[in-house]
């Protein structure tokens, strides 16, 4: 026995498609560069401004680099920081005793890009 619609068939049914979860609203990643004397208090105070934030990066690389004056570069990722935190931060690493440089990036998700825009 077959069961039937009243309502006549007018082609294939719509496919509602949905969002991937992974599509959602991704935070931004907040990125800090940081060149530095290889001294052993420095990656500690780097640390800490992030630690009194309740912030954890999701990546964190280091390296010491050169000769005798050896150079510590760090790399560290923060993810869901505001443009204003992240500066401000950069502004407080560039105060820490030792730290030479400081150079910051924001990785978007594709979604949050507009078309065409480059992004660093």
């Amino acid at each position: 026995m077959s069961v039937r619609s009243s309502e006549p068939h007018r082609g294939p049914r719509p496919v509602h498609r949905h969002p991937h979860p992974s599509a959602a609203a991704a935070p931004s990643i907040f990125c800090f560069s940081i060149q530095a004397q290889a001294e052993p208090g420095v990656m500690p105070r780097v640390l800490e401004l992030f630690a009194k934030r309740n912030l954890v990066p999701v990546r964190w690389h280091s390296d010491v680099l050169g000769g005798p004056g050896r150079d510590l570069a760090i790399d560290v990722q923060v993810e869901g920081l505001t443009t204003t935190l992240g500066d401000y931060i950069a502004r407080c690493l560039r105060q820490i005793p030792g730290v030479a440089t400081v150079l910051t990036a924001e990785k978007r998700p594709a979604a949050a890009r507009q078309p065409g825009a480059l992004s660093a």
